[in-house]
């Protein structure tokens, strides 16, 4: 039997996703006062002569359901408008991060800090100790609580980097750079997919972000290259 997590929305981890939510409440209870109204009005003609409504003007009417879809128009599109923007900021964040789509597998570079390399790839069955098509023999370390600027690309076919939990989703295109941001409000392991049907095997292409503490983060890159060569200056 489904719990209420897996009916509703996952835990808001970011702030992109609670607009999302917000977004999708605002949006549901425009809907569900069209609904009533809807329902009244045919009901009222159930109950009336069908003939009787069809003679009688009612201009004021008229005006109503002109002038009404124009403004439920608007109540939409403001926040909708709002919620792209604050997704597609571009502006300079204090780490970045390029991914790259390949078939079937991201590779990740971190070029604030001396460009570490990794690739990762799903783990077979025999060797999986969380989650089967979902684990990864290497997983994308970010800080938590620290704006992420990703830079996304593709070597071959379309792909799509997306992470449900925190409201991220872009296109992985082949010569195009798409950039999107990212920021957790809370350290954790989360998973994402290729949600793009990039072939066969599209749906082994998945995403661990390990989402650490700054200090713990700090630690996995002293671990990765030596302090010498450190070319960020966010620590």
């Amino acid at each position: 039997m489904a719990t209420w997590e897996q009916l509703n929305f996952q835990n808001r981890l970011s702030p992109i996703i609670e607009q999302f939510i917000f977004l999708h409440d605002h949006i549901i209870s425009i809907l569900i006062l069209i609904m009533r109204i809807v329902t009244y009005r045919m009901l009222n003609s159930v109950n009336n002569s069908i003939t009787l409504i069809a003679q009688k003007e009612n201009h004021s009417l008229e005006v109503l359901w002109t002038f009404l879809p124009g403004v439920i128009l608007i109540l939409i599109a403001f926040p909708s408008l709002r919620l792209l923007y604050m997704s597609e900021e571009s502006e300079r964040m204090p780490i970045t991060i390029k991914t790259i789509g390949h078939q079937w597998y991201w590779s990740y570079e971190y070029r604030d800090f001396n460009n570490i390399e990794f690739d990762c790839f799903m783990k077979p069955i025999e060797d999986i100790n969380r989650f089967r098509l979902l684990d990864t023999d290497n997983s994308t370390v970010i800080p938590n609580k620290t704006p992420v600027q990703i830079f996304i690309s593709s070597t071959d076919v379309l792909h799509a980097w997306t992470v449900p939990a925190l409201g991220v989703k872009a296109d992985s295109t082949p010569g195009r750079l798409n950039i999107t941001n990212l920021i957790s409000l809370k350290s954790g392991i989360y998973y994402g997919q290729c949600s793009e049907i990039c072939g066969t095997n599209h749906s082994f292409i998945p995403i661990v972000l390990d989402v650490r503490p700054l200090e713990n983060f700090k630690n996995w890159i002293k671990s990765n290259i030596l302090p010498e060569s450190w070319t960020a200056s966010i620590f």
